[in-house]
């Protein structure tokens, strides 16, 4: 997952998604204006951070791309299983959806999410022309929000799935990710056939607590829903708060960093 740099903005990108017909990028916490403890560049506007800010930091991501922030289209992420498929981008004084995948096809848009530990999930279809952003935390994960954008961007713009190419950005990594009796219990309602490989048992816990793998669960759901063009970029946010926004490795005073993804 080679790293470029553009003025102080650093940001990440997938060697299977560098092609010269769409643009994207994970964008790390380097070069914007944000004091801490959200420095420096936070895009999330809930997390107590003011508000001009963050719309400076926005349009600092969007200039190091070359995209218009006017092109920006996000949603408000619930941790739901919404997908939403946009032709345009999201007027200023419309409200957010509550959706956690949006989909385009028209490279006048800008798909754009946050995140700060939960799965960033690129979608790319070279042969439709689509492309699609996901939000996976624990959450929609169980509930395989990745399976349902992959299976709305059959329905709504024809996509073969084995024409798709997923991308599944830097998270919490399964070291850093324990979860309890509820959670667990989820995982084995909702993901039998992966809860074996996807949850590691911590010695002596009875089951109480266990470290959930999230990349892995999102490669199988997406592997499983017919997808076979994977990358993983196996960065872990809270490993790395350096670079990273991690929710858990800063007990949950952090910002935002932003992912976008559109076509030229």
């Amino acid at each position: 997952m080679p790293y470029r740099q553009s003025d102080e903005i650093r940001y990440y990108t997938f060697e299977s998604l560098d092609e010269d017909q769409i643009v994207h990028a994970v964008f790390t916490r380097r070069g914007g204006v944000s004091p801490a403890p959200w420095a420096a560049l936070n895009v999330g506007a809930l997390v107590g951070d003011d508000l001009n800010r963050v719309i400076e930091n926005r349009r600092r991501a969007f200039q190091a791309v070359g995209r218009d922030p006017s092109s920006m289209y996000d949603v408000w992420q619930v941790h739901g299983i919404e997908v939403v498929c946009t032709d345009a981008p999201r007027p200023l004084d419309q409200l957010h959806l509550k959706a956690d995948a949006i989909l385009t096809n028209n490279p006048a848009v800008t798909l754009f999410m946050r995140f700060a530990d939960c799965v960033p999930i690129l979608l790319y279809d070279p042969a439709h022309r689509v492309v699609g952003l996901v939000h996976a935390g624990w959450k929609g994960t169980v509930d395989q929000i990745a399976r349902a954008a992959v299976k709305t961007m059959q329905v709504c713009y024809q996509t073969r799935l084995a024409d798709v190419r997923a991308a599944i950005g830097p998270s919490v990594c399964a070291r850093h990710y324990e979860v309890g009796a509820d959670v667990i219990e989820q995982v084995l309602q909702k993901l039998p056939q992966q809860a074996e490989q996807v949850l590691e048992y911590r010695r002596g816990s009875q089951n109480r607590k266990a470290y959930f793998d999230l990349w892995l669960a999102n490669r199988l759901i997406l592997e499983d829903a017919g997808v076979e063009k994977i990358e993983v970029a196996g960065i872990c946010t809270a490993c790395h708060t350096e670079e990273w926004y991690s929710h858990r490795g800063e007990n949950g005073r952090t910002g935002r960093f932003g992912v976008l993804i559109g076509l030229r």
